[in-house]
């Protein structure tokens, strides 16, 4: 008996082709993405890197995404690679445009780079997110639609806006501190199977039911 979707599979479930499982469709080695994460777009989730621009190799930043995420339509996680270099006195790319402007590119210590843009899991993101580079993402939290995350956002908190800014708290610090130490994501299939109706369900002291399960 299956204990769910597959999560090596494109497409969980083949009624609905505008999602899809994104660890399943990246070929960048610099995205890493967890077991059953979806991307949802009906105009071709299987394009996902598309969403993620200016990353490149060179620079070595990486885009992780945890498990369980769930990533709405016109997403785009801007990496390091659109940053400019900002303590001389133009930011204009002259070095991209060859013809012997190539000349004045810039070191790397010279940019101003974030590192890794990491989302933790059992995150959702709304409708067209922006998530700016270096940004980190905590496990539960929840990005509203249309937010540009510059700044990093706790774990089962709310943010959204531009600039993003945190809403509020999902839950108390007790829970939050339990569900961090829970880690619900990295339970078997089984398991998951077993206590669906513990995680979907609105009362939340059934949760701590489990723990030790």
């Amino acid at each position: 008996m299956p204990y769910g979707p597959d999560p090596n599979k494109k497409f969980p479930n083949e009624a609905i082709r505008s999602l899809c499982f994104i660890k399943n469709v990246i070929t960048r080695p610099n995205i890493l993405v967890g077991d059953y994460t979806y991307y949802e777009d009906p105009d071709g989730p299987e394009r996902f890197e598309e969403h993620v621009t200016h990353h490149y190799e060179i620079l070595g930043d990486k885009l992780i995404i945890g498990k369980f995420c769930a990533i709405a339509k016109g997403i785009e996680f801007v990496m390091n690679g659109a940053n400019h270099r900002m303590n001389s006195v133009t930011t204009y790319p002259f070095n991209i445009l060859g013809n012997g402007w190539e000349t004045a590119a810039p070191t790397l210590e010279e940019l101003p780079l974030k590192g890794d843009t990491v989302v933790g899991n059992d995150v959702w993101i709304g409708q067209n997110v922006t998530v700016l580079p270096g940004v980190r993402i905590g496990d539960g939290a929840i990005i509203a639609a249309n937010a540009v995350v510059s700044r990093d956002v706790p774990a089962y908190h709310i943010a959204g806006g531009n600039p993003c800014r945190i809403l509020r708290k999902r839950f108390d610090d007790d829970l939050i501190a339990y569900l961090l130490e829970l880690k619900w994501w990295d339970w078997s299939p089984e398991k998951i199977f077993r206590h669906l109706g513990v995680l979907c369900s609105g009362d939340l002291t059934k949760i701590r039911s489990v723990g030790e399960d």
